[in-house]
């Protein structure tokens, strides 16, 4: 089992803390594999097993625990008010009025309660009313780079690895699928692709056309890394189209994928202005394998753009929200600002080995006049600093 330290080292600096711990992510990320492992850590500590209940409501055994009071009585039956209980509610949005079974546990001073769920329903919901100030959320992702390869230890040529992680899934049950059969990872794919897209986002939406919601992802998956707005998604689709869809739909529907977490969103800031634009943002997808079932990729095409998508999720990572820049008229890949208020700047890009690309990157930084770190991440062998500009190989930064 690869062993996701980010998230556990988290879970562990949160441990005991009066707060309750959400952990979210889309379906099949490894949200309950990282719950089992903090168990296995609070055991090794010396918790009691008595001491921890876990519960995963998607398990044949506790599809019946759907009422929020009885699964209430049940869990407090087994609790000493003497005693500091661990407990463990997986996918807990499966239990009807969830939020009132969160907020009365922890209402408890002697649990220590840590829930998950597949959508921002989650923290859209009741939930985050209820529970203001009181929680903090843990968005999970599947692997990172440095996971990807730990599961692939026998390749030691890290430059061969990194293309094939550009080009294909890092699910993790996916990445264990192809190290034995290649031919079930799209099937794998698919099925979290029709899970999300009817399940969470159009059964729960009461969708009529779920033609146009793959119509828009089909997009959305081609322009990873592009400038998109609804006005322009919309002239796109319903040019030489009969079935138009309306600028308010695009807005809806791409709500839906964001809160699925299929696609994650990063808003456009004026760096000059020191403010958030309200025209075009990116938009990524959370695992570049999915954009495999659909006609449209290829492998290894559009290399520039997986990568961006690679460098934002693993910004998200390492802390932080997450921008696309603006300074005058030239843009910044990715602008992060820490909580500390410290920022920092990058620019992704697959080579600049030629002087045209060099110079279109680098002149990006020219006119920032604060003294914030500025990196520009590539595919090159060489590492440099350029008037301040830190240059690094993509896949050492990665591996950090």
């Amino acid at each position: 089992m690869i062993e996701r330290s980010t998230y556990l080292k988290k879970l562990s600096q949160l441990k005991d803390q009066n707060l309750i711990k959400v952990i979210t992510g889309v379906r099949r990320c490894g949200k309950s594999t990282l719950l089992e492992a903090f168990k296995n850590e609070l055991l090794l500590s010396g918790v009691n097993s008595k001491n921890i209940i876990f519960l995963n409501f998607e398990e044949r055994e506790n599809l019946h625990l759907t009422n929020w009071t009885t699964l209430y009585d049940e869990i407090i039956e087994k609790v000493n008010p003497q005693k500091k209980y661990y407990i463990f509610l997986d996918e807990v949005q499966l239990i009807n009025d969830f939020e009132k079974l969160v907020n009365s546990l922890f209402t408890k001073k002697n649990i220590d309660l840590y829930i998950t769920g597949s959508n921002a329903y989650l923290l859209s919901s009741e939930l985050a009313t209820l529970l203001t100030g009181r929680y903090v959320a843990i968005n999970l992702h599947p692997y990172s780079f440095k996971e990807y390869a730990s599961a692939f230890s026998n390749e030691k040529n890290t430059d061969r690895l990194f293309r094939k992680y550009i080009n294909e899934s890092c699910f993790p049950e996916a990445v264990t699928l192809s190290q034995n059969n290649e031919d079930l990872v799209n099937d794998y794919l698919q099925s979290i692709y029709d899970t999300v897209i009817i399940k969470d986002i159009a059964q729960r939406h009461n969708l009529r056309n779920v033609h146009n919601l793959h119509r828009i992802i089909s997009f959305l998956f081609d322009s990873v890394g592009s400038y998109v707005s609804p006005t322009n998604i919309a002239a796109q689709l319903n040019h030489n189209s009969q079935k138009k869809i309306s600028h308010n739909t695009i807005i809806k529907y791409l709500n839906f994928l964001t809160q699925s977490y299929i696609l994650y969103s990063a808003p456009r800031y004026d760096i000059k202005g020191k403010e958030l634009l309200s025209t075009n943002e990116k938009y990524y997808v959370v695992d570049l394998g999915l954009r495999n079932i659909t006609v449209t990729n290829k492998y290894d095409s559009d290399l520039g753009h997986k990568l961006e998508n690679i460098v934002f999720f693993e910004l998200l990572r390492r802390g932080g929200k997450v921008y696309v820049g603006k300074h005058n008229d030239k843009e910044i890949d990715f602008v992060v600002q820490k909580s500390n208020n410290e920022r920092e700047y990058y620019q992704v890009a697959f080579t600049v080995n030629d002087e045209k690309t060099y110079n279109r990157e680098v002149s990006a930084f020219a006119n920032i006049k604060d003294n914030y770190p500025k990196f520009l991440l590539t595919l090159d062998f060489d590492k440099s600093n350029i008037n301040g500009i830190k240059k690094i190989n993509v896949v050492d930064w990665l591996l950090e």
